[in-house]
């Protein structure tokens, strides 16, 4: 019998909170060094798995299967393909980066700890779930342990956020448990052949055999569940109060992992269980994807807090997720999970950064700071490198994964002629001509928050600040090499999401 690592993968963070909550809570060293060392063995077999993994495969590997209910159709099925395998392994590297930098962290560590390696457990599950029970129990823990995140270790009006938070996710979770259960019930006229399983729902195509108004509520129902967690416009209004609110490390895991758990959802379920729907949705998405990427940047562009202008981000970066998903083909679809990686990256350093000066300044204000490049010179050096991946300079993530976007919106019209005539005007390359605007203006309010924050002559009220020390380089270091490494040579990681994607696309046209 083969190891059976992905379920190590994914519980082993649940032993070790349970450890954790065994140790004294006096022993404050010893419950920060088995957190990290708990997270640091996890990525440590998300590197193995990947060693594993065959990238050339289009299908599902390391598949661990074994009969749960069966007289309801569940399964304990897990495994993974080239879109999950790199989501797992972000989630590892960027838990194992928000367990180190939270050694500061002095109050109620034991519980905080442990949610965060609970946390851990629920979005690995989330990406390697292959039966909607499993799938959807991950998917619900996810909200418990961000949820206290946000409410106890946040900022001043952090039970707001963490309430807000947890309603918004809460509504989209209720409505995809409904499109589950109507799925469920078509995929077999008796209960001996109704299945959970993902794998064999793609197969039999269930919602073909639903009335086409039901068919397409159950895609949208679906859709903004996912659409929430991305978020997308205009669902939203939650992530800014969010992430303003919440602790440095958990606003790093809410940017870096648990918006990658609706853009995963989208092209996991929506796009292979529901291709008739997602063809006639796919324009209409593309506009929301549009106004996400413009309005998110514009939205950057006015605010004075330096972590909400990096939330705001987030919503026009993962518009180009959702806008490479709308074209439907192999590049639109690659550029799409490449900048799921990509953002998880970068906007991880940027939360970390906020982070770093937020810790010395006990502000946030853009405004209120100026010549700090004179004052922190390495804490400057990193934040340019930051702040180019995230405005897409050549040879940065940022750049490789937007171009593939872009390349696939601007060719989906030509790709398919085989779709019906609106649809190709719909997504025209004008869909890609009016994207690149969000990148001028991710270009404008970057160069002028580093304007701002360090050029100009040196603010003596922050003179004694310190620059970042060792353990804050540490954090970030392996984040910023592989931005660097992704944008230089992403054929590596192109790989196995380019085999995933043919096989998903082979799915939704029936090749």
């Amino acid at each position: 019998m083969e190891f059976p690592i992905l379920s190590a993968l994914t519980y082993l963070p649940l032993v070790g909170a349970l450890i954790i909550i065994c140790i004294p809570r006096e022993r404050d060293e010893a419950i920060k060094a088995t957190a990290a060392s708990t997270s640091a063995l996890c990525l440590a077999l998300a590197i193995l798995a990947w060693l594993a993994f065959d990238n050339g495969v289009g299908g599902f590997q390391l598949e661990e299967r074994a009969e749960w209910i069966p007289q309801l159709g569940i399964s304990y099925h897990m495994g993974v393909d080239g879109i999950s395998m790199p989501m797992v392994f972000l989630t590892c590297l960027v838990s194992l980066v928000a367990i180190a930098y939270s050694w500061i962290v002095k109050e109620r560590v034991k519980e905080y700890f442990a949610l965060f390696l609970l946390l851990q457990t629920a979005c690995v599950g989330v990406f390697v779930a292959l039966d909607f029970f499993l799938f959807y129990i991950f998917w619900e823990i996810s909200l418990v342990p961000m949820y206290f995140i946000i409410g106890v270790w946040g900022g001043p009006k952090r039970e707001y956020a963490a309430i807000k938070f947890f309603l918004y996710t809460l509504v989209g979770s209720v409505l995809m448990l409904l499109g589950i259960i109507v799925l469920y019930f078509a995929s077999g006229d008796s209960p001996a052949e109704r299945t959970f399983d993902i794998v064999e729902l793609i197969a039999r195509q269930p919602a073909t055999s639903l009335a086409p108004g039901l068919a397409m509520a159950v895609f949208i129902g679906f859709f903004i569940a996912f659409a929430i967690k991305v978020p997308s416009f205009p669902f939203h209004t939650w992530l800014p109060d969010a992430h303003v609110e919440a602790p440095t490390a958990g606003s790093v895991i809410l940017a870096g992992i648990l918006l990658k758990l609706g853009s995963y959802g989208m092209v996991r379920i929506n796009m292979p269980l529901m291709p008739e729907e997602w063809m006639v949705a796919a324009p209409w998405i593309g506009v929301l994807a549009l106004i996400s990427i413009i309005y998110g940047s514009l939205a950057a562009m006015a605010q004075s807090d330096l972590k909400k202008l990096i939330a705001y981000s987030s919503i026009g970066h993962m518009g180009f997720v959702t806008l490479g998903l709308a074209a439907m083909n192999v590049q639109g679809i690659s550029g799409a999970v490449l900048q799921m990686f990509s953002h998880g990256l970068i906007t991880s350093c940027l939360f970390l950064l906020v982070g770093v000066i937020y810790e010395r300044a006990h502000i946030r204000e853009i405004n209120g700071f100026g010549g700090l490049g004179q004052i922190m010179p390495k804490y400057f050096g990193v934040f340019i490198f930051v702040a180019m991946a995230s405005l897409g300079l050549p040879a940065l993530s940022g750049f490789v994964a937007e171009l593939y976007v872009l390349l696939g919106t601007y060719a989906s019209g030509s790709a398919l002629e085989t779709s019906t005539e609106g649809f190709a005007v719909l997504m025209s390359p004008w869909f890609a001509y009016t994207a690149i605007i969000g990148i001028v203006l991710t270009a404008a309010y970057m160069l002028w928050t580093v304007q701002r924050v360090f050029m100009g002559e040196k603010n003596e009220r922050w003179a004694g600040l310190k620059d970042i020390n060792s353990l804050e380089l540490a954090c970030l270091a392996p984040l910023m090499a592989l931005t660097l490494f992704v944008g230089c040579y992403p054929g590596p990681l192109l790989r196995p999401i380019e085999a995933a994607t043919m096989h998903i696309l082979g799915a939704l046209f029936g090749t």
